[in-house]
């Protein structure tokens, strides 16, 4: 797993992370990692997936529909764009 190394933390800001890891009854590296979880990663973040599972029943498309495009669309590889 990665390292990461936090300098010039200020002594204020130490003081307070230890007293919040000692009210949630952990280490400051398990509450330092809760909090980056939290904000990296919030509950109500944004699902590609589930955002377009969702944009597809908006829209009533079915499986038919896909395998409908995956048959007309042209499966060639796209050419590279080309700088002059």
């Amino acid at each position: 797993m990665p390292a990461v190394t936090i300098r010039n933390l200020s002594e204020e800001t130490r003081r307070a992370l230890k007293v919040r890891a000692a009210q949630h009854n952990r280490s400051m590296e398990a509450e330092m990692r809760a909090i980056l979880e939290a904000v990296a990663r919030p509950e109500g973040r944004l699902r590609l997936g589930s955002a377009l599972a969702e944009m597809s029943r908006k829209n009533s498309l079915t499986n038919t529909d896909v395998e409908t495009v995956e048959q007309i669309r042209d499966a060639r590889p796209a050419e590279p764009v080309r700088f002059k």
